[in-house]
Parts: structure tokens; C-alpha cells; sequence
């Protein structure tokens, strides 16, 4: 098994953010779109590849991630870190392909408004209606193409957006995206200050390109800015801001979808985790839409364990389209697939698979809470932590696996400089000396001195427990994930409970 440094896998995970500006030029028919309200969107099209003239083809439109400009190489890669798959492939499996820069990034114009259902989502039925006059283009209908998206992190959320507004659209696989930005950004009233910050500095950057056309400069909306500075400054966001960030992206939109959707998620993403794309599976099960969702070693964070197979993602995004653009006879396996952190594939017929809450840990003690007091962790990955309450963890059946959320059950009291104050769990991997998933859950106490119970769900994992494995829980002061504790205090966790979503076999 192959093992990197945390800062050294984070450092890659930043350069590669930092390299999506930068795709290289290649073939393309490059336009600009004029969008609903008359913003240009710059875009590319790439005819599949060998397609005869005269010949017409399924498109996928590929939105890029988070302040990146369209890839204009029409020999794009994919790429195992964020789940992502390229134009190459797409086109080579006989898709006409389109990227585009979104709304202020790269070579469009326009404000930022972060994958809004009233800005972005009509920006992609514009592209939409764009394909529809491609002579290369398959057509369902006069103006309806045969169109299917793909695209990670924020060109993942665009997909969801767009499959509840536009139903033009007939098949998705959005890649490490979310369902609320305020549970992924904003959990338990806590600010993600590591991504924050790097998503803040790649925004301005993406959103200021120097020497375009009139018309074609892009900036941030002011609410961008000020989360940030607030987060910053003070742990947290207004109101106003909390309200803002919940209009964007899918959220409630997910309960309209009603088209094949392919949910890729990573199991150490720790900006968007598993419980983002595990909260858009059970509305579109619960609405029997086709779906089908996969877990990956990868997306938004740092694989320090084995990843599996290489191009996993990517076959399984191209059947995808095969089953529901081309409509070809094609398995495409499961309802459930998950790459576990010893890198190999499991299957089930459904989320949740078969498992049982098995009771793993139980004590009681001290949780001190002190304003910077060596908190773990880098800023995109939860590390252990020498401070705070350790319990052991009963160690499940070797062979078997940890997959879904653990539960912990809380009893405590509390006395603070503030009403209420967040402390931390993760479940450490003692053999391996890891954080499992590399995440890390904030659990928001409140602090009047009177006894609480409270059960938390902390965030989803996938662990494949060994014969020499060994597990440990920790709640904890702080971390560097969630920026510095603001609060002094001390807790009295008279008793503490965990529970582990446990599969045999």
C-alpha cells in the first residue's frame, strides 16, 4: 500500500486545483452564448471522435470545478484524485462533448452566484438549446437534444440544478457535489476555515482574468465575501449569509429530478462528504427515480490509503451513459458500489446496505475547551489529536466492513465563555495512524452548566476492518478543518456511546 505525508497529498490536491486554469489549447469550435439575460458564456465543441460526416451523436456537457475555465483540449484526460472523466474518453466512447466557463469564471461574464437555479441553471439551458443547433447533435425532438452532464464539485452541482429545471436534460453523474451548501460549508454553525480559505483566494483569482473583452470580466457576489471575512473573523456567518448559501446548488431542487442519476462521491472528500450525495440518493429513491451512487478514494481531499482500481470512475460514468443516452442493453451493476480503505470494490442493492449499528465504544470524562490549544488536524484533513476525550473502540469481526455513519450518544454538562461552543469526534485508524476518511464531525454543545443528551450522526465512512486493525474515538477541542476554538470551557461527558454501522463479510 502506497502512504503519503498529509501536507504532501494536500499539496497536490492544491496544485491540481490550481492546474484546472490551465487546460491546455487544443481543436475546438470555440463561441460565445449569449444567456437569458444577455451574459456571454464562453464555450467549446468537440464532435465525437470518428464521427462520419453527417453522422449524429448523444452530447455530454462537462462544467468545470470550482473557479476553472472550460477544458479546451479535446484530449482531455480524466482523472482518478476527483473522480473525474475527461473529454478524451467521452469523446472516444462516441460522445460529442461541451465544456463552457461559468458564469464570472475564465472567459465569461457576469457574477458569481454559485450554481444558482436563477442564474447558473438558466446559463445551462441556454447551452442546452445551443447543442440542439449542433448539426452534430442527436435530437430527441426539434430543440431537445439527447444531452447528458458530467463534471465534478462545481460542475457537480450544476447537474442537479439542471436536471430539476430543464427536462431537455436525460441523464447525469454529478461527481463529488453536494446537496446543501450550508451543511457542507456551515455544519453545526461552524465554518470550514481550511476550504474556505482556499475556495475564497481560487474564487477571486478564477473570477479576475485580466485582458478580456468588454462584457467578459467576471466578479464575486458580495456574499462570497463577506462569509468569508465573517467566518474568518468571528466562527461565523450572518444570517443573511446562511440564507444565501441555502438557495445555491440543489438542496430541495433534488425532490424534482426525475432523470437517471449517477452519484460519485469520495470517502475522504472533506468539503463535500458522503453525507451530501447519501442526502440526494434518499430523495431520489424515495421518488424511484433511476440512480445508482458510488464511493471513490478521492475528491475533495487527500487519498492516503489504497485507492483501487485506476479508471474505476470512469468506466462506470461512461456505462452510465451508455444505459441512458445510447439506451444500449448495458449493466450498470448495483444500485451501490464503494471502494473501502483497502482498496477493494464492494456492491450492494441499496443505501444502506445490510448493516447493523453495533455498539463500539463507551466511557465518560473531561472534554477541557480551550481557545488554541494546538488544534489537529491540516486544513483540508483531520489528523489525530493528543488533546481532549480518547475512547477505544471495540474492534468489529475482521473481514468486516464499516460503511455508513456512526452514531454517538452524548450526555453531558458544560460551563463556557459562550452559551454554546462546537468540540469535535473522528474515529482515529490507531494501525495506520490516520483519521479514518480523513473527516471530522463538529458536535455543538450547549454550555448552562444543566445536564443534555444529544445523538449525533458523525460523518459517513468506509473502512474495511483487518485482523490488526485497532480504532479509536476522539472528541477533541479543535481542528484545523474548522478553524481555531473561540470559546473557553470544560465538559463533563458522563457518558459517551458509539455505535458503528457494522456489515458482515
Amino acid at each position: 500500500m502506497q502512504r503519503r505525508s498529509v501536507r504532501g497529498a494536500i499539496s497536490v490536491v492544491v496544485a491540481l486545483l490550481l492546474a484546472a486554469c490551465l487546460s491546455p489549447a487544443a481543436l475546438a469550435r470555440d463561441e460565445i452564448v449569449t444567456s437569458f439575460d444577455g451574459t456571454p458564456i464562453a464555450t467549446s465543441f468537440f464532435p465525437a471522435a470518428g464521427l462520419p460526416a453527417g453522422a449524429k451523436a448523444p452530447t455530454v456537457l462537462i462544467g468545470p470545478g470550482w473557479s476553472s475555465g472550460r477544458d479546451t483540449d479535446e484530449n482531455g484526460a480524466s482523472s482518478d484524485l476527483f473522480g473525474m472523466t475527461g473529454v478524451g474518453p467521452l469523446r472516444r466512447a462516441g460522445y460529442n462533448v461541451l465544456t463552457w466557463d461559468p458564469r464570472g469564471f475564465g472567459e465569461s461574464g457576469g457574477t458569481v452566484q454559485v450554481d444558482s437555479p436563477e442564474y447558473e441553471g438558466r446559463d445551462v439551458q441556454a447551452l442546452i438549446s445551443y447543442v440542439a443547433e449542433q448539426p452534430e447533435a442527436k435530437l430527441d425532438s426539434a430543440g431537445d437534444p439527447r444531452v447528458g452532464m458530467s463534471g465534478a464539485s462545481y460542475g457537480g452541482g450544476i447537474q442537479l440544478v439542471t436536471a430539476a429545471l430543464d427536462s431537455r436534460l436525460d441523464a447525469i453523474a454529478p461527481v463529488i457535489a453536494w446537496h446543501s451548501l450550508v451543511t457542507s460549508l456551515y455544519k453545526a454553525q461552524s465554518p470550514k476555515a481550511g476550504w474556505g480559505t482556499a475556495l475564497f483566494g481560487l474564487g477571486v483569482e478564477g473570477s479576475t482574468i485580466p485582458g478580456l473583452p468588454a462584457g467578459q470580466t467576471g466578479n464575486l457576489d458580495p456574499h462570497i465575501t463577506s462569509a468569508y471575512t465573517s467566518g474568518l473573523a468571528y466562527g461565523q456567518f450572518s444570517d443573511e449569509d446562511v440564507a444565501w448559501f441555502a438557495s445555491r446548488g440543489p438542496g430541495a431542487l433534488v425532490e424534482r429530478i426525475r432523470i437517471p442519476t449517477l452519484l460519485i462521491q469520495g470517502t475522504v472528500d472533506t468539503l463535500f462528504t458522503l453525507d451530501e450525495a447519501i442526502a440526494n440518493y434518499r430523495i431520489l429513491r424515495a421518488n424511484r427515480v433511476p440512480r445508482k451512487m458510488i464511493w471513490f478514494c478521492g475528491g475533495h481531499g487527500a487519498c492516503l490509503t489504497d485507492a483501487g482500481p485506476p479508471l474505476w470512475v470512469e468506466q462506470q460514468t461512461i456505462r452510465w451513459f451508455e444505459r441512458w443516452l445510447r439506451h444500449k442493453p448495458v449493466s450498470t451493476g448495483p444500485a451501490f458500489e464503494w471502494v473501502a480503505d483497502d482498496g477493494q470494490i464492494r456492491v450492494a442493492g441499496d443505501y444502506p446496505p445490510p448493516v447493523q449499528q453495533t455498539p463500539a465504544a463507551q466511557g465518560a470524562g473531561l472534554i477541557p475547551i480551550t481557545p488554541d490549544a494546538g488544534s489537529s488536524g491540516a486544513l483540508i484533513a483531520a489528523t489525530p489529536s493528543p488533546l481532549g476525550l480518547h475512547l477505544p473502540i471495540t474492534k468489529p469481526a475482521a473481514g468486516s466492513q464499516v460503511v455508513g455513519a456512526p452514531k454517538l450518544t452524548l450526555s453531558y454538562s458544560g460551563l463556557g465563555t459562550s452559551s454554546s461552543a462546537p468540540v469535535y469526534a473522528q474515529i482515529v485508524d490507531k494501525q495506520r495512524n490516520l483519521v479514518v476518511g480523513n473527516v471530522v464531525t463538529p458536535l455543538r454543545l450547549v454550555l448552562d452548566g444543566l445536564p443534555h443528551t444529544a445523538t449525533f450522526d458523525l460523518e459517513g465512512v468506509a473502512a474495511s476492518v483487518e485482523a490488526d486493525s485497532s480504532y479509536e474515538l476522539q472528541i477533541i477541542p479543535g481542528t484545523s478543518v474548522y478553524g481555531p476554538q473561540r470559546v473557553a470551557g470544560l465538559v463533563d461527558a458522563t457518558s459517551v456511546k458509539l455505535t458503528l454501522p457494522v456489515k458482515s463479510g
